[in-house]
């Protein structure tokens, strides 16, 4: 597959020698529980005791987000693990913990227990070196687990222009009322429309500080897992109001390596031919910073071998 994503960081999968290491990213084109299950032993050997899997689980009805069948399967075979959300910033379906029950219920994430990580507060981890935070308030209850598995929706966001595994963790574990400000930069100040908060290299260098204190937190037991199914342009945030996807489905990606996941499902999405509006969406919001900002921090290799499974 030739290289097009316009950054400074490449792929192989060609077999041919290339200077450095390579991080391993397995892929499918098959989004089904065995397929899902199956990428999952490729990269669980980290995985132990308490297990929180990171989901977006959507505002109600959205028609985009992963489907309740697939994660119950997947769920089912992850002994001690719960689903791990936060409350929001914006106000929504999951703005409180009563409303955020309420739409769980909806969505049907009502299988396995669903752990609300601010309901009781917050906890702050350290950013080692961050580009511009020291540390970040996220859901409290995420010091309660061992292990955690980001399982992501890979799609198009109206601020972030793609969100991947590294959004899911930045935003998706961030507190509600006071991570969810550090990370978007209106601790100060939060303008009333979130058209006025700041966005593109700024918003996604202060996302790759967050994502880096929860990779950093768990070290060698986070793993991720990116399906690229229904790729509106744009976030299960959105519900019922997201734009209906333009571009197919394509598969999912599964690796130890939170930038080499993002990388690949990027590589992807640029390769091919009905890319325009989800591309469109990922450049005018300066989304691939994303990607250079996490480079920049040593979160993980952009060179990496892609590793079919099918």
């Amino acid at each position: 597959m030739e290289q097009k994503t316009p950054v400074i960081a490449s792929k192989n999968v060609t077999g041919t020698d290339a200077p450095g290491t390579r991080a391993k990213v397995y892929f499918t084109s098959r989004i089904d529980a065995a397929h899902l299950l199956k990428l999952y032993a490729k990269i669980s050997e980290g995985i132990y005791g308490k297990v929180a899997i990171k989901l977006h689980t959507g505002e109600k009805n959205g028609p985009n987000i992963l489907p309740r069948d697939l994660v119950q399967a997947f769920q089912a075979q992850v002994p001690d693990s719960a689903i791990v959300e936060t409350n929001t910033l914006y106000q929504g379906d999951r703005y409180t913990t009563e409303g955020h029950r309420e739409t769980l219920e909806v969505n049907g994430w009502t299988f396995c227990p669903v752990d609300i990580m601010d309901e009781e507060g917050d906890a702050n981890l350290p950013v080692k070196d961050g580009l511009h935070l020291t540390e970040v308030a996220m859901g409290a209850h995420i010091l309660n687990y061992d292990s955690m598995i980001v399982l992501t929706h890979f799609k198009g966001h109206a601020m972030g222009g793609f969100g991947g595994s590294m959004k899911n963790i930045a935003i998706g574990c961030a507190s509600g009322q006071v991570g969810k400000r550090q990370v978007h930069g209106v601790v100060e100040n939060m303008p009333a429309s979130y058209l006025d908060w700041p966005a593109q290299e700024y918003l996604m260098e202060l996302m790759a500080d967050s994502a880096k204190a929860t990779c950093d937190h768990f070290g060698k037991h986070i793993v991720f897992i990116n399906v690229m199914r229904r790729m509106s342009v744009d976030c299960d945030c959105a519900g019922t109001a997201a734009a209906e996807p333009t571009i197919g489905d394509i598969g999912i990606c599964a690796s130890t390596d939170i930038l080499a996941v993002d990388q690949a499902c990027c590589d992807m999405v640029y390769a091919r031919e009905d890319n325009h509006d989800l591309v469109e969406r990922i450049e005018s919001r300066h989304g691939l910073r994303q990607l250079t900002a996490m480079a920049e921090l040593k979160m993980g290799n952009p060179q990496y071998e892609l590793i079919s499974i099918d």
